[in-house]
């Protein structure tokens, strides 16, 4: 493992120091084996790890390649592994929205296009009269989602979109058992554009925090 992680590492500073820049084909393997003093098999070893969190892309027949590093590529990893998380430890992870969220919000009624806003308009007017736990759920999660994207920071948004598979669970456990939920979610999200739509970056911020945090009390008591 040693010898795999010095490998690792020498790649990661050819990427580094822009050696190998994004969609650069490495080397042949025996050419860069040799290059890095490695043996084949420790090379390889650091170019499967590599792969598996998205820094190379080994195309068979073709070679390896260093993919476009783009944060949603990158951060794609974390959310696997939130998605492991315990139960218990949910709170933590809205505690983590409604720091990131509410900043993203106002972000986003200062940077997002006419356009943008009017597309997030749809996705509110898109929801059925009398939506299923489901529709509402999706609803939300691509509400947020092009709030993040609005927020014009690739990092932040894909942070965020990571940490939103972890508290799906628990947007369905408030739909399903807290009275009210579903009208309060669209009151709070016609809250959260309307102030996006005024250009009201505070406001909207406050809004975020009301609508995440409502969500995460009920979860503390639910738990």
């Amino acid at each position: 493992m040693a010898v795999t992680d010095a490998a690792i590492d020498r790649i990661k500073q050819m990427i580094v120091s822009g050696e190998l820049l994004p969609g650069d084909r490495l080397p042949k393997e025996a050419d860069l084996a040799e290059r890095l003093g490695l043996s084949r098999n420790s090379l390889r070893e650091a170019v499967r790890a590599l792969a598996l969190i998205n820094v190379l892309d080994v195309r068979q027949g073709d070679g390896t390649y260093v993919t476009s590093l783009e944060p949603r590529l990158l951060l794609d990893t974390m959310s696997f592994v939130l998605d492991l998380h315990r139960d218990d430890t949910v709170i933590q992870f809205f505690e983590v929205r409604r720091i990131l969220e509410p900043a993203a919000t106002a972000m986003a009624a200062q940077q997002m296009s006419e356009a943008d806003i009017e597309d997030l308009r749809t996705v509110l007017d898109s929801l059925p009269a009398e939506p299923t736990i489901e529709e509402l759920v999706a609803n939300d999660l691509t509400f947020h989602q092009r709030i993040a994207l609005g927020s014009g920071n690739s990092v932040l948004c894909s942070f965020i979109e990571s940490l939103s598979g972890p508290t799906t669970r628990a947007r369905i456990w408030r739909g399903l058992t807290q009275e009210g939920a579903m009208e309060k979610t669209q009151e709070q999200h016609t809250a959260i554009y309307e102030a996006i739509a005024a250009r009201q970056p505070e406001v909207a911020r406050s809004w975020a925090i009301v609508h995440i945090a409502g969500v995460e009390s009920w979860l503390k008591k639910a738990l």
